[in-house]
C-alpha cells in the first residue's frame, strides 16, 4: 500500500511540477519570442515526461496487481481450511449424535423386554 501512495506521489509531483513551470513561464517577464521558445523546449520535453509518468503508473499498477492476487491467494487458502476445519467437526458431531443415539437405544432395549 505504501508503494502505492508513493508513485501516486511522485506522479503527482511530477504534474504539480510541470503545472508550475508552465503557469511561470507564462507570469514571467520575459517577451513574447523569449517565452515561447521556453515553451517550445518546454513541449518537447513533455513525452520524455509523460514516459516517465507512464512508467511510473504502471510499475505501481503491476505491484499492486501482485499485492491483490497474494492477497487473493491467501484468503483462499484461509477459506479451504476454514471449510475443512467445518466439514471435520460436522463429520465429529455426527459420529458423536450416533454413538449417543446408538447408546440410548441399547440403554432402552433392555427395559422394554422387562416390561
Amino acid at each position: 500500500m505504501s508503494n502505492n501512495r508513493s508513485g501516486l506521489f511522485i506522479g503527482g509531483m511530477m504534474l504539480g511540477a510541470t503545472i508550475g513551470a508552465l503557469t511561470g513561464l507564462l507570469v514571467a517577464p520575459r517577451t513574447g519570442r523569449e517565452t515561447r521558445q521556453l515553451l517550445k523546449k518546454s513541449a518537447s520535453a513533455l513525452p520524455e515526461l509523460a514516459e516517465d509518468l507512464s512508467t511510473s503508473v504502471q510499475i505501481q499498477a503491476d505491484r499492486l496487481s501482485a499485492n491483490a492476487r497474494s492477497n487473493w491467494d491467501e484468503t483462499l487458502d484461509r477459506l479451504r481450511e476454514a471449510i475443512s476445519a467445518g466439514i471435520d467437526a460436522s463429520m465429529r458431531e455426527s459420529q458423536a449424535t450416533k454413538q449417543q443415539s446408538t447408546q440410548e437405544n441399547s440403554d432402552s432395549l433392555p427395559q422394554h423386554l422387562d416390561s
